[in-house]
């Protein structure tokens, strides 16, 4: 059953503590597009039981465990080459380990992806990772998410989707900034603060940036149909895109 954003924050709060508590003081955005993952997993019709997801980049967990809240009947195979941020997830979510549900990956996505079978997964799913890889990269990421997915699979990514307006989209990073400023300078986070803008800039590079329009059509181009973004809030969005029958 899928939280809402009450039992959500309180949940992980519990979980994951200080870990998402900071993140969504700084970045709150990000934590509904997590919770929004799990809110359009849980709405996927189930074709077998249990449902096969399939995560790019678990991190710390956030989003892993909006996935497993999602549906009790869901096992996740979560895939992130970033070892300090795992074994974060390894720790907060060793439960879910236990009971079978949850089981980790250490290779990066590319490569974990083309590791598994055609036709094996009933949902990929992400949240603010597609967004970090180069263009060309991010292409071939994409082929394997069709691929891997069962046809009537979906991939389902919360993320940061540029907005064509350039003008617009620039107002929103100056917001998001000024953001940063006012969270980290008061937490005494200085350095934190520096890996934040410096991470930014990467998003916004010309190699990295995912614009809507373009990153669209390149689902499509890639096979998918019922291409959808919806839930946009600021520069980011949640899209979803289904593999034909």
């Amino acid at each position: 059953m899928s939280l809402d954003r009450d039992k959500y924050d309180s949940m992980f709060s519990g979980i994951i503590g200080r870990d998402y508590d900071l993140l969504k003081q700084i970045c709150p955005l990000m934590t509904e597009m997590s919770r929004l993952v799990g809110v359009a997993v849980n709405g996927y019709p189930a074709s077998t039981i249990p449902l096969k997801v399939v995560e790019l980049g678990g991190g710390t967990g956030i989003t892993t465990l909006s996935l497993l809240s999602s549906k009790t009947d869901l096992t996740v195979f979560s895939i992130d080459n970033e070892p300090t941020m795992q074994n974060q997830a390894k720790k907060h979510l060793q439960p879910w380990v236990d009971e079978g549900r949850l089981a980790f990956c250490t290779d990066d996505a590319l490569a974990a992806l083309k590791k598994l079978a055609t036709g094996s997964a009933d949902i990929v799913a992400s949240a603010y990772t597609l967004h970090n890889f180069i263009n060309s990269y991010r292409q071939d990421v994409i082929l394997e998410i069709f691929r891997v997915l069962k046809p009537g699979g979906r991939f389902i990514n919360g993320d940061r989707y540029t907005l064509d307006d350039i003008s617009n989209h620039t107002r929103h990073i100056k917001e998001e900034i000024s953001a940063y400023f006012k969270v980290l300078i008061q937490a005494d986070k200085p350095d934190l603060l520096e890996q934040w803008i410096v991470h930014l800039f990467n998003d916004e590079s010309e190699n990295h940036i995912m614009r809507e329009s373009v990153a669209l059509q390149q689902l499509h181009k890639a096979g998918f149909t019922a291409v959808n973004l919806t839930d946009r809030l600021s520069v980011n969005a949640l899209v979803s895109a289904t593999k034909p029958l």
